[in-house]
């Protein structure tokens, strides 16, 4: 950790900010474990520290009183606290070992020093999840009243363990007891009442707020606006150019220690990028986006298919948002603006 907090100072003190930055997100891994004294030499490399929004990830079980009264000295505003479930057997096969009361603990610590802007994640379709304790878990968000919530669907992919096992029909890391994707999508949608039923507004795919506590920081990526991050695959935006550093963490150490440079792309997106960019960003949020004249114009035949598979709807002129059943398949209806040609 010493030597990757280093590498990443030296990343941010040498980077180009073409303004300062009015948000912070702390993320990946678990940043809530990083020594105070350190946190703040980090956030000291940054040119400004009155942020709008300042968010720090936390797994449940490392938020201690000390850290949380550092946090809020230091600007830190939000809290994202890594959840997933509240059932113990869902989450010991994540890795993790917190009980409901550890998350209630630490969500009645962070209000109490005055951090009370908290975001729980949740995630459908871990190993071992059932309808009965999808409720339960609804039900401890109702019990908790955080002022946010994520949900997500579990992805799979080959980047993970899991990922690799249920692509290939075996059984280990409890492939076996993964819930279909069927059941699945009933948790995502119950998930979406019941959350509305607690003033929890879906504005984003995979995100719910009270009314004017929706995340400053992510609302930037789905409206693409300006952003640079910083680390192991982090990814930056800035209007026009796409880049991303190394993923690996041995690649970004040993390129940072022999003073290279951890970028691994660079991409200009031209007009017709840009334009696919905005319809899969501007539609992951709930009221959609405003799309101009020429990319209608661009996109006019899979307009056409979406709004007639009744996945999209058409207001106002150019507002387009996608409908209840277009947020269940998002994933088909962002790939015919990637298949238009």
């Amino acid at each position: 950790m010493p030597a990757y907090l280093e590498a990443l100072e030296t990343e941010i003190r040498t980077a180009h900010f073409p303004s300062e930055p009015d948000t912070l997100y702390l993320g990946g891994g678990t940043p809530s474990l990083i020594e105070i004294d350190r946190l703040d030499t980090l956030l000291s490399a940054l040119p400004a520290r009155d942020w709008r929004e300042a968010t720090i990830e936390a797994s449940p079980g490392t938020v201690t009183e000390e850290r949380v009264h550092a946090w809020k000295e230091l600007g830190i505003n939000r809290a994202s606290l890594g959840v997933q479930s509240f059932i113990p057997r869902e989450v010991a096969a994540t890795g993790r070992k917190h009980t409901p009361e550890t998350v209630a603990t630490e969500m009645a610590l962070l209000a109490r020093v005055g951090i009370d802007d908290v975001n729980i994640d949740l995630l459908a379709g871990l190993a071992h999840q059932t309808p009965a304790g999808w409720q339960e878990s609804l039900d401890w968000i109702a019990k908790l009243s955080p002022s946010h919530v994520s949900v997500y669907m579990l992805d799979v992919d080959d980047d993970s363990r899991l990922g690799r096992e249920l692509q290939s029909g075996g059984s280990r890391f409890g492939a076996a007891s993964v819930p279909s994707d069927d059941q699945i999508t009933e948790f995502y949608t119950t998930a979406i009442e019941m959350l509305k039923q607690h003033a929890l507004r879906q504005y984003e795919i995979s995100n719910f707020a009270r009314a004017g506590q929706e995340s400053i920081h992510n609302r930037k990526y789905w409206r693409m606006e300006p952003y640079i991050g910083f680390g192991a695959d982090a990814h930056s935006f800035d209007g026009r150019r796409r880049w991303g550093n190394v993923a690996s963490v041995k690649e970004y150490l040993d390129r940072s220690q022999r003073g290279e440079s951890v970028r691994k792309m660079t991409e200009t997106l031209d007009e017709r990028r840009i334009a696919e960019d905005r319809f899969i960003t501007g539609l992951r949020q709930i009221a959609g986006f405003d799309a101009p004249p020429s990319e209608m114009v661009l996109f006019q035949e899979p307009l056409r298919r979406l709004i007639e598979r009744g996945w999209l709807r058409r207001e106002n002129g150019n507002r387009l948002s996608l409908t209840p059943e277009g947020l269940l398949f998002s994933n088909e209806a962002y790939a015919e603006f990637l298949a238009a040609k």
